[in-house]
């Protein structure tokens, strides 16, 4: 739990940094996100996810 907990506080972090040093560009990124078609950001997201696992899996091991 504590590895799950620092895992979520990190991603807060690195979208933290992106939002205080990218403003702009986060926001297309938003409005692009609100554009593309639900079935598209599944995908990707289901891409991401397995992406993240596999990285995770790799460097605990």
């Amino acid at each position: 739990m504590t590895d799950f907990l620092a895992a979520v506080g990190l991603v807060f972090v690195i979208e933290g940094l992106l939002f205080a040093a990218l403003p702009g560009p986060a926001k297309r990124a938003m409005i692009s996100v609100v554009e593309t078609p639900e079935a598209q950001l599944r995908v990707i997201g289901i891409a991401s996810a397995v992406i993240g696992l596999v990285l995770v899996w790799l460097v605990r091991a």
